[in-house]
């Protein structure tokens, strides 16, 4: 690709709209790195996903800057292209988790972000397809973290103990429902009452460190599952707590989880579900699969990438 043009796609409203204030620090260190830039800011839900979808521009790369969800419109919208290739993009974290940009350390800083953009690597990592016409970067999920991880207080989120400790104290409340699942996997056939799902390619989700397990892969062509059951008695509260905060799974009943190229959740009522944190609908069935090293993006300096200024010279390998 011999371009040296870059869109970049502004949610203004994303965490507290401190975009706005860094805004020109962005575009200087875009331009002084020899980048044209067309910027776009989005005015409302969906407009990131329909921008990128109809566009037939020749870019090097396409930038957003916003939360996870308008990450997650990006992909959706290049995914869904018909007129462009699949391009690298670039990633300047502005929303409240950020959770796939703290997995690939992606400065929460904007300006540390954008030099990453300007003279970072292109690291090339799996996504995932949701009933065959969505996509999602780090996580589709349903139950309980679903609805409360994203509105819980950030200090509580630093260690990953602490959502044990909102489990129990949802609990204590009622406020916990299970939903009777059956999932089937390339090796896994399960039927079961399920309080929270997780289908996860991340090391963070809902700004919680290492929901998923420990051992993460963003390349490996599987996708990290996990499937939490309602305890019914204090011990099976404390099997799961202690799960949960040594993150040692596979000893615990209370909790399923196996890594998958392919997944079907079925259950016999409408069941709520998010991708990266964004509503997505309330299905009966829903069918997961990963596409390998289908998303290309720009990320600090790691073996294994391409480096960014290959792009304006097309010489990509």
């Amino acid at each position: 690709m011999n371009t040296n043009k870059v869109l970049l796609v502004i949610n203004p409203v994303a965490g507290k709209s401190m975009i706005k204030d860094n805004l020109v620090g962005i575009l200087q260190t875009l331009t002084g790195a020899g980048f044209r830039v067309e910027c776009y800011p989005t005015q409302g839900p969906g407009d990131a996903r329909n921008l990128v979808r109809d566009c037939r521009e020749d870019y090097a790369f396409i930038c957003c800057a916003g939360g996870d969800g308008t990450l997650d419109e990006v992909l959706c919208g290049m995914m869904e292209n018909m007129y462009m290739p699949i391009v690298p993009i670039g990633y300047i974290p502005a929303g409240t988790t950020n959770d796939f940009a703290s997995t690939l350390q992606i400065p929460t800083d904007m300006q540390e972000a954008a030099r990453v953009i300007a003279a970072g690597n292109i690291f090339a990592c799996d996504v995932g397809r949701f009933n065959q016409e969505q996509y999602f970067t780090y996580v589709a999920a349903f139950g309980l973290f679903t609805e409360t991880s994203y509105e819980t207080p950030q200090e509580w989120k630093n260690v990953f103990g602490h959502a044990a400790y909102i489990l129990q104290g949802a609990l204590s409340l009622g406020r916990i429902r299970t939903w009777h699942v059956h999932v089937k996997s390339d090796d896994r056939d399960i039927t079961d009452d399920i309080a929270v799902g997780l289908v996860t390619n991340s090391r963070s989700v809902g700004g919680f460190p290492n929901l998923a397990g420990p051992d993460v892969d963003l390349t490996d062509g599987q996708f990290e599952v996990t499937l939490i059951r309602l305890p019914s008695s204090p011990m099976e509260l404390n099997d799961l707590i202690t799960a949960l905060t040594s993150m040692n799974f596979e000893n615990s009943d209370m909790i399923y989880h196996f890594t998958t190229r392919n997944l079907r959740i079925e259950c016999d009522e409408p069941l709520s579900w998010t991708r990266d944190g964004e509503y997505a609908g309330d299905h009966t069935a829903v069918d997961i699969d990963v596409l390998e090293k289908k998303l290309k993006i720009l990320v600090p300096s790691a073996a294994g990438t391409t480096p960014a200024a290959s792009l304006k010279t097309g010489q990509e390998s």
